[in-house]
């Protein structure tokens, strides 16, 4: 097992890591849109909000050596899911390999941001 950290995401909030390779895979801690930068929350929208979470997970997929076209699964959760059509305008900007994904609203997340996203990514071949 390996750990993997970067100053480009969010540094965890709690007792985790950002992401552990094990084997052949990735599997990385749920993102929330917090500014690696400041810390903090700084948008307000799903679409900012789901941007800056791709972002972050762009970071730590760039820092096992990866990117977004090895994640094979996403777990998608979101506030409210009437934001669903708009989260996913900007999901599938990033995620264009069409990973499997499961996607649910939670009573509330992290910090009362409007989503998260964790990711399984392939480092094999």
């Amino acid at each position: 097992m390996e750990y993997i950290s970067t100053d480009k995401a969010p540094a965890a909030i709690g007792p985790y890591s950002q992401a552990i390779k094990a084997g052949d895979f990735l599997y990385a801690s749920g993102q929330i849109p917090i500014n690696p930068a400041s810390g903090e929350i700084d948008t307000t929208t799903i679409a900012d909000q789901a941007d800056r979470v791709c972002r972050n997970i762009g970071e730590i997929l760039k820092a096992a050596g990866t990117d977004f076209e090895h994640v094979v699964k996403t777990t998608c959760f979101l506030a409210e899911m009437s934001d669903f059509a708009a989260f996913n305008a900007v999901y599938e900007k990033f995620f264009n390999g069409k990973p499997a994904r499961s996607c649910v609203a939670v009573k509330q997340l992290p910090r009362n941001v409007l989503c998260e996203v964790e990711v399984i990514a392939y480092l094999g071949e």
